[in-house]
């Protein structure tokens, strides 16, 4: 939202945020996984942590230069770092126990990631959000930085750059004492010790897996919705009146709920199958999402934050299922699953373009009676029929 509005750009622009971010993970994804297999994990990591560092530390020069193309470079590099811890270290947490209970141990790693979520939109509420001079209201509640003449935007615009820079440079210090850290600490290997890339003979196997293949696709629209979800809510609060600062509590209860929701399907998977659990939260999913189409005023809001709970089991369970039975053709299958993340890339622009329908606004028009922020919704709920298809149909095949 304030890339939208201090930089002056329509939905679609704005949503090329997403497609610089989650673009790095398909770009990078590939190229990690053959290093990872041909050297180690722990190499692994500290490259992943390298890069981004470097990409964090990219936001210095793209604030003094406002430029916003420099920003999409800088978190494009940023997340290539991304792309290497992650194609590093969901296969290393499978590879470190039973076969058996190997979703489970993801889903509980992964548990932890929400917090780091929680702890960044904390920094944003309270020191980038309210320290946003573009954030600013008249006493009639309307943003005084669009009756400004240019001259005035442009103070406003290098000032609030500057507060956004700040965070990132700091986080990128803080990463580049981590991989110190990492490089001198030991890392238990896996044990396979096979450094053999092997690796059109691995794309083969791969491709004719149905399993394989369809948990690429679930990932894809999975990731393509969770993006789409904890994006536009802002959006679909500012349609009820809510300032992006107030809006930022209901991000913070939908962090929250993905938290509880991590912790209680780790328990959860104890006593029912993987894809049965996984089933039975997409439809969980599709009736918050239904919620947040149709019902408006806060209770929709309410469904639209509902929504996190069902996506938390999602993304490790999906990663577990597609994965299973792979062996060493995991490290390669792994990596698709990460380039499955450009789903957040494309689905939130694609939403983009249902918002820009009737203008810039995100309640220029009714679709189907409701807002067009409200009608956007559309393309999550098509996102959480395919995962239960997917769920559906590795349960089938499993029973």
């Amino acid at each position: 939202m304030w890339v939208k509005r201090v930089l002056e750009l329509n939905n679609v622009q704005a949503s090329l945020v997403q497609m610089a971010f989650y673009g790095g993970y398909f770009t990078m994804a590939l190229p990690a996984a053959l290093f990872i297999k041909k050297y180690s994990y722990k190499t692994g990591v500290l490259i992943g942590l390298g890069l981004y560092a470097f990409g964090a530390m990219l936001f210095y020069p793209a604030a003094a230069w406002e430029s916003y193309f420099f920003f999409l470079i800088a978190l494009y590099i940023l997340t290539f770092g991304l792309a290497f811890l992650e194609t590093t270290a969901n296969p290393y947490v499978l590879s470190m126990g039973p076969v058996e209970t190997a979703t489970r141990r993801l889903n509980l790693a992964q548990a932890f990631n929400p917090m780091g979520a929680l702890a960044g939109l904390f920094v944003a509420k309270e020191f980038i959000l309210n320290a946003l001079q573009s954030n600013n209201t008249d006493e009639s509640g309307n943003l005084i930085f669009n009756t400004l003449d240019e001259s005035a935007k442009a103070i406003i615009r290098t000032n609030d750059l500057m507060v956004i820079r700040d965070p990132y440079v700091m986080l990128g210090l803080v990463v580049i004492v981590l991989a110190v850290v990492i490089a001198v600490a030991k890392m238990p290997e896996n044990k396979s010790g096979n450094n053999k890339l092997d690796f059109w003979p691995s794309m083969k196997r791969l491709s004719t897996n149905p399993g394989f293949v369809e948990g690429v696709i679930a990932q894809m629209f999975y990731v393509g919705a969770q993006i789409m979800v904890w994006t536009y809510i802002y959006q679909y609060a500012e349609v009820l009146g809510i300032d992006n600062a107030s809006a930022v509590n209901y991000a913070y209860t939908a962090l929250g709920l993905f938290l509880v929701g991590r912790w209680i399907c780790t328990f959860l998977l104890r006593y029912l199958k993987p894809a049965r659990l996984l089933l039975y939260f997409s439809f969980l999913a599709a009736a918050f999402t239904l919620g947040a189409i149709f019902i408006q005023g806060v209770l929709g809001l309410y469904s639209l934050v509902g929504i996190s709970f069902a996506m938390s089991l999602m993304f490790p369970t999906i990663y577990g299922i597609a994965l299973d039975d792979l062996g060493e053709d995991a490290k390669y299958g792994a990596a698709f699953l990460v380039m499955a993340i450009v789903g957040g890339a494309i689905m939130p622009t694609l939403q983009g373009v249902i918002l820009d329908i009737g203008g810039s606004g995100y309640n220029d028009m009714l679709i189907l009676g409701v807002p067009e922020v409200n009608f956007s919704f559309i393309l999550p709920l098509c996102c959480f029929i395919v995962v239960g298809w997917f769920a559906w149909r590795r349960l089938g095949l499993k029973d």
